[in-house]
């Protein structure tokens, strides 16, 4: 069985981010970059399959800068057997990245499709689903759990607003994991030396026959406005005095 696992450079979740002077963007100067988490987690988890015994392949594939190497060694100290980047300056939406995955999916033919249900710095939750709909493969997003079957069958667990949901998938098809998965593990520095031989892989959208033309175009970013700091109030009495004669709430 093979594994395509798509992961995506991000700022660092530990950086606070700020925007450049100018407003048209997140300054990224010197900023420390890393896999996006969730992404992270898509990783361990076929990495976790692969122990098991019931993966014998996993490709780690990103669609970004040169730089975005750096994120795909990390996948391939991990456990990832090899990577595919494909190289582009332009920020890009879901709907591109979903494209150029569908294009990969293509030629790869995996049986599994593994991914961060979403980005830390977009946060848009929509690559995962439009994937699906490009390949017709089914889905299985915000998965807490996992589990492979036999017979070309997967059981995914997933958090939805009522609890969770247990779902029956037919391979391939496309899982997004959630938070609770799994943990992932810190690479070795063994497997940080042996992620430098292994194969990697570069191609550019053009290359794919894929458009990447934007839809949306980004005006302005700046910081949430700050808030007042909360206050503690000693009692019932309290709070109700301040939310009339405060807030006017009531």
């Amino acid at each position: 069985m093979k594994v395509l696992v798509a992961i995506k450079r991000v700022v660092d979740y530990n950086v606070k981010v700020r925007p450049r002077a100018d407003a048209t963007d997140v300054d990224l100067n010197n900023v420390k970059m890393s896999i996006n988490p969730f992404c992270e987690i898509a990783v361990e988890e076929a990495v976790r399959l692969k122990e098991q015994g019931l993966v014998n392949e996993i490709v780690v594939v990103s669609i970004g800068p040169q730089q975005a190497q750096e994120q795909l060694r990390t996948a391939l100290a991990l456990g990832a057997d090899r990577a595919l980047l494909v190289v582009t300056e332009d920020v890009l939406e879901p709907l591109a990245i979903a494209k150029c995955l569908k294009v990969l999916c293509d030629r790869e033919q995996p049986d599994l499709v593994l991914m961060g249900k979403q980005s830390i710095d977009g946060d848009n939750n929509q690559t995962g689903q439009m994937l699906a709909a490009l390949t017709g493969y089914p889905q299985g997003t915000f998965a807490s759990k996992l589990e492979l079957t036999g017979d070309n069958k997967a059981t995914v667990t997933r958090e939805i607003d009522g609890g969770l949901q247990t779902l029956a998938l037919t391979l391939p098809a496309i899982v997004t994991a959630d938070l609770r998965l799994n943990e992932p593990r810190y690479a070795s520095l063994p497997n940080i030396m042996k992620a430098k031989k292994k194969p990697l892989d570069t191609s550019t959208p053009d290359e794919l026959g894929v458009s990447i033309s934007p839809r949306v175009k980004l005006l302005k970013v700046e910081l949430p406005a700050q808030r007042a700091a909360g206050i503690k109030v000693a009692g019932v009495e309290e709070l109700m005095d301040k939310l009339k004669n405060e807030a006017k709430v009531i």
